[in-house]
């Protein structure tokens, strides 16, 4: 099969939506398949099957993408052409302008049309000050729909969550199926001894994008309230625009966090050194983040919000804290640090709960809902 990916943000493996894209782009070619890859990342350009669009210029905009460690793609008709000419299939992985114009052009051309939902309004909404209006998160919806959901085959959800929630604020069912985006089989169980800096500390991790929407603070401010503030060490793997802010708040703790991007090796080896996991973002379709860290043997403790899909992975009241609120986060982390055979045995819980996001099953139903996609189309035509 010839599968054309059009990809609106790719950009470094620094977030959800790009891991997910990366891995099904190298998984599909490992089954043996032509896998093309339309995307604005000039570092591409000349690499096989990658077809480089120009980027979308913002103004002012600009510098803050940058930060953010992404570039969107303006929709380029000749491109996209080039990179559906032949194809058997398209996928797409965002609802934006290249997805949009991607999506026109697929029709025409009658291809077999699947789409990831990789965005919550509020991704969007958050940027512009209107997190929590629920009007606009509704109108980005019906926008979405509009423009690009209503034209698709099938669309692929990573969780029942988000599936519910878009379909409640369009107010219409969908023809989609559920699958995880999975968990990268490096992401194993094999505890390490700490580093010499952190050998007295407790170390807890949050893996996230510098942004308003992953609630930092909270964990900053509960770090700040807790009985053993002194022995905390708090690392927070990742990049993005509020990454000032966050070290500006972070001077009334003790131990300085630990502000860094890690690649898959140096990630795996923090995540089996990390004491226990917290997941305080309010906004989130699935976050295989929290998901490796269990995979790993950490404990979670994640946020509440209603808008959050990660509020499902946890076992009990103690692997959840009231959304926003640090006083209660600093309850729950201190409870762990001071139940240590609990923490043990709720580590070994998790570890069986993890084998249901196995990474190559997911990327099999992957290729599965592309392939029945591709032949159900064939058939009816």
């Amino acid at each position: 099969m010839i599968l054309t990916v059009i990809c609106d943000v790719l950009g470094k493996e620094n977030n959800g939506t790009t891991i997910a894209a990366m891995n099904l782009i190298r998984s599909m070619r490992a089954k043996g398949h032509t896998v093309r890859v339309v995307c604005p990342d000039e570092c591409r350009r000349g690499e096989k099957d990658f077809f480089v669009t120009p980027t979308l210029n913002l103004g002012p905009l600009n510098n803050y993408l940058a930060k953010n460690g992404v570039s969107l793609a303006r929709a380029d008709e000749a491109i996209l052409r080039e990179a559906l000419d032949g194809a058997d299939a398209v996928h797409f992985i965002t609802p934006f302008l290249l997805t949009m114009r991607g999506v026109k052009l697929a029709r025409e051309m009658d291809l077999p049309i699947t789409s990831g939902f990789h965005c919550q309004a509020e991704n969007f909404t958050n940027h512009i000050f209107l997190m929590n209006a629920h009007v606009v998160n509704r109108l980005v919806y019906k926008y979405f729909w509009k423009h690009v959901y209503r034209f698709v085959d099938c669309i692929h959800y990573p969780t029942e969550f988000i599936k519910n929630v878009f379909e409640h604020e369009i107010g219409r069912r969908t023809n989609g199926r559920v699958i995880s985006n999975g968990v990268d089989r490096a992401f194993v169980c094999a505890p390490r001894e700490k580093p010499e800096e952190y050998a007295d500390k407790f170390v807890i991790l949050f893996t996230g994008r510098y942004s308003k929407e992953k609630s930092h603070k909270v964990l900053i401010d509960a770090a700040a309230l807790s009985r053993h503030a002194d022995k905390l060490q708090l690392v927070f793997a990742g990049c993005g625009p509020q990454e000032a802010k966050l070290k500006k708040r972070a001077r009334k703790l003790k131990n300085p966090p630990v502000f860094k991007f890690f690649d898959r090796a140096s990630m795996v080896n923090t995540l089996n050194i990390a004491d226990l996991y917290v997941h305080p973002a309010e906004i989130e379709i699935e976050a295989i983040s929290c998901l490796e860290a269990i995979s790993c043997g950490l404990v979670p403790v994640i946020c509440d919000s209603p808008r959050s899909a990660t509020r499902y992975f946890a076992q009990s009241e103690r692997n959840l804290f009231r959304c926003g609120d640090s006083a209660d986060l600093a309850e729950k982390i201190d409870w762990w640090i001071e139940h240590p055979a609990e923490r043990a045995s709720c580590s070994h819980s998790y570890l069986g709960y993890a084998r249901q996001f196995d990474f190559d099953h997911c990327m099999d139903e992957m290729e599965k809902m592309i392939l029945s996609n591709m032949v159900e189309k064939n058939e009816a035509r």
